[in-house]
C-alpha cells in the first residue's frame, strides 16, 4: 500500500482526500519511484474539476500529478540505465500525488545532485511543453516570439529554451513580474487593454510567432493580428479558442516524444549555471488542495510544488 491524495468525484479542490492505494510491481518498461516532490500544473485542477473529462477521463479514485522527482525503488523487465537508488525526475500520466508511483522508464531522467528535489519536480511538464511548443510552432533563431503568460511555470522555462536558440522573446505578465522576465532575457509587456500597441512599441519590426500559455483574455485574435496569420500562432491552453480562430493547439498528443530532448536541453542549461526554476510555493503533499487552489488562481511566478 502507498499513501496518496485522490478524488472520488469531480468538483472543487475540497474533493481531494488522503487514501491508501495498492501499487503493483513495475511491469515491463516501468520503474517504481519513491516520490520526493511533485509539481502542480493547471491540468491537475482542470482534470479534477471535470472540465477536461472528454480529453482526460479518469477512473475513481483518481490520483493527480503529472511530474515528479524521487528515488528509484524497483525496475521492471526491459529497463536499462536505471537501478534502485538512482535519483530521477520525469513525467507520468497521473498518479504522482503519492508516496510511490509507477512511471514509464522512457519518461525519466537522472537527477544531478546539484538539482534540488523541488526544482527537479517543477521541470518535466514545463520542459516537455516548451520543447514541443517551440518545435510545433516552428519558431527559428533570429525570429521574435510573443509569449502570453510568460511568468508561469511553462513560460519561465520556455523563455529560457527560446533564448538558448537565439530567439527574441516578448513576454506578457503583470508589472510585478517584469523584473523576473528581464532576468530571463525577455522583453516584458503588461497584458490587458492596449496590449497590441505595447507589443508594437517594443517590436517595431513585428512579431514572427506567438504562443498562448494562459488561455484567456482574448489573446488569440490579437496574436493573429500581430503575427499576420493563424498558422503563426499556437496555444497550449485554449482548445475551444483554437477551434474558433483556426489556431493550432498542442496538448502532447502529436505522436512524437519530446521528453528526453527537453530534459537534455534543461540539464545543459543547468550545467552551464543559467537555468532558473523559480518556485511560487512549496507545500506538503497533505496540502495538495491548497496547492491546486493557488495554481487555479493564476498569476504565479514559477511552479507550485508538493513535497512528500
Amino acid at each position: 500500500m502507498t499513501k496518496a491524495m485522490a478524488f472520488n468525484e469531480y468538483g472543487d479542490a475540497d474533493v481531494l482526500r488522503p487514501i491508501d492505494i495498492e501499487l503493483p510491481a513495475p511491469g515491463p518498461g516501468q520503474v517504481r519511484v519513491a516520490v520526493r516532490a511533485v509539481g502542480v500544473n493547471p491540468l491537475d485542477h482542470k482534470v479534477r474539476s471535470g472540465a477536461m473529462v472528454d480529453m482526460f477521463p479518469v477512473a475513481f479514485p483518481a490520483v493527480p500529478g503529472y511530474e515528479l522527482a524521487g528515488v528509484v525503488e524497483a525496475v521492471g523487465e526491459d529497463v536499462s540505465g536505471l537501478a534502485p537508488g538512482d535519483e530521477v525526475f520525469g513525467a507520468v500520466m497521473g498518479g504522482a500525488y503519492a508516496e510511490q508511483v509507477l512511471v514509464p522508464a522512457g519518461q525519466l531522467s537522472r537527477k544531478p545532485a546539484s538539482l534540488g528535489w523541488e526544482e527537479a519536480a517543477a521541470l518535466p511538464v514545463a520542459a516537455e511543453t516548451a520543447e514541443r511548443a517551440l518545435d510545433v510552432l516552428g519558431v527559428q533563431p533570429g525570429e521574435t516570439l510573443l509569449v502570453h503568460g510568460a511568468a508561469g511555470g511553462v513560460g519561465t522555462v520556455l523563455l529560457q529554451f527560446a533564448r538558448a536558440r537565439g530567439i527574441t522573446v516578448i513576454g506578457t505578465a503583470s508589472e510585478a513580474n517584469h523584473d523576473h522576465l528581464r532576468a530571463l532575457g525577455a522583453i516584458p509587456v503588461a497584458y490587458g487593454d492596449g496590449l497590441a500597441e505595447r507589443v508594437r512599441a517594443v517590436a517595431p519590426d513585428g512579431v514572427d510567432r506567438a504562443l498562448d500559455a494562459v488561455g484567456q483574455g482574448g489573446v488569440l485574435p490579437l496574436s493573429v493580428e500581430l503575427t499576420g496569420g493563424a498558422d503563426r500562432v499556437l496555444t497550449i491552453a485554449d482548445f475551444v479558442g483554437a477551434e474558433q480562430y483556426g489556431i493550432r493547439f498542442t496538448g502532447g498528443t502529436e505522436g512524437a516524444s519530446y521528453h528526453q530532448r527537453a530534459y537534455a536541453t534543461a540539464l545543459a542549461l543547468h550545467e552551464a549555471g543559467t537555468l532558473r526554476l523559480p518556485l511560487h510555493r512549496v507545500l506538503p503533499l497533505a496540502e495538495a488542495a491548497e496547492g491546486q487552489r493557488i495554481s487555479e488562481g493564476g498569476h504565479l511566478r514559477g511552479k507550485v510544488v508538493l513535497t512528500v
